[in-house]
Order: structure tokens, then C-alpha cells, then sequence
């Protein structure tokens, strides 16, 4: 471990057994992330969903909805390769990209293909820019949201 590094760097892998399952939101609840005990990473949670319904790109998203967390630490699951949209996903070589991730302040997000050790596309940039956000907005302090949703 690196001195001052108050978290390991992080090696995101898309294993079955690595990846936790995703909870389902309880049923009839008016806030879906209620149960969650980071208030913060919910009320972004829910921001985000009512930005993509008003037109919030979902690959830009600092959380996933899926996982119930910040973006950067469920990137590696095979739910988030995308072979259409290239997202994740080397077309050169046809396999998915992989993830490192350190947590550390400011935290880095690197996008490699196993294979060819290129990962360049528009869309793995994207990737790499929606976990940059996502490590910013975790580390963020007491900004409440990301997004400011235009008044209806």
C-alpha cells in the first residue's frame, strides 16, 4: 500500500461472485432509497432519476439505480458492459473492458481491454467521465445534488 493512501486502489472485475446483488426498492415506498443510510448518495439517487426522465443522458449518470451506489463502484458489473453502444466493451478485440478504480481523493478511473490494452472509444470515455463524477460527487461534502431540474 502506498503511504497516505487511506483506501487500497481498487481493481473493479466483472466476476459473478464480486458483484453484489442488486436490491430491489420496496414496494409502494414514495422513496425508493429510503433504506439507504448515505442520505446524501440517495437524494442524488433520486435527483438523477428525475433528471433522466427529463432528457439526462444515462450513460452521464454519477449513480447507478441498479446497484443503489455511486457509479465508479459497480462499473465492473457485466450489467454495465454494453456491446451495442461500446460501452465497457472493446470492439477490436470483441471483449469487455476492464476497470481500475482508486477511491482516494481525487480518485482515477482507468479503462483498459485486457487484451490490447486499448480502451479509446467515445463511449469508454464516457464511462471514464460519469466515474470521475461519481468519485466527485462521493467525496463532494455537503453538496446536496448534482443537477438543478428546469420548473415544470
Amino acid at each position: 500500500m502506498v503511504h497516505g493512501r487511506s483506501r487500497p486502489l481498487l481493481r473493479v472485475v466483472d466476476s459473478p461472485a464480486d458483484v453484489p446483488e442488486p436490491r430491489p426498492a420496496t414496494l409502494g415506498s414514495r422513496d425508493r432509497y429510503a433504506d439507504l443510510d448515505d442520505r446524501r448518495l440517495a437524494a442524488i439517487l433520486a435527483a438523477e432519476d428525475t433528471a433522466e426522465e427529463h432528457g439526462l443522458n444515462p450513460h452521464t449518470r454519477s449513480t447507478c439505480y441498479v446497484h443503489r451506489c455511486w457509479a465508479h463502484q459497480c462499473v465492473g458489473s457485466p450489467l454495465h458492459v454494453l456491446v451495442v453502444t461500446g460501452h465497457r466493451w472493446c470492439r477490436r478485440c470483441e471483449c469487455p473492458v476492464d476497470v481500475a478504480v482508486d477511491e482516494t481523493p481525487p480518485g482515477a478511473v482507468h479503462l483498459y481491454c485486457p487484451r490490447c490494452g486499448q480502451a479509446g472509444s467515445a463511449a469508454n470515455r464516457e464511462v471514464r467521465q460519469a466515474c470521475r463524477t461519481s468519485l466527485s460527487a462521493m467525496h463532494g461534502g455537503d453538496t446536496p445534488t448534482l443537477y438543478g431540474l428546469p420548473d415544470a
